[in-house]
């Protein structure tokens, strides 16, 4: 589970398995953990943050979308 980037109490990241599914990036605070598709982004799942907490997550993702994609075909060999 690479790290790819950290953000305040966040923690954004892949699992190894996740190659063969479209882009995308997992956060996790706590016990509190979401999936994000990157392209185009949108919240494919989340258990335990608040909205206010997915807006300001969805907010992060958009700054770095790019660094997250280059990040997975580094790490995927795309």
């Amino acid at each position: 589970m690479p790290t790819v980037y950290k953000s305040g109490p966040y923690r954004f990241f892949f699992y190894a398995g996740d190659r063969n599914e479209p882009y995308h990036i997992h956060v996790e605070r706590d016990d509190k953990l979401a999936k994000f598709w990157l392209d185009p982004i949108r919240l494919q799942n989340s258990g335990g943050f608040s909205r206010f907490e997915l807006k300001e997550i969805r907010g992060i993702i958009e700054n770095q979308q790019e660094s997250f994609m280059e990040a997975w075909n580094e790490y995927f060999g795309c």
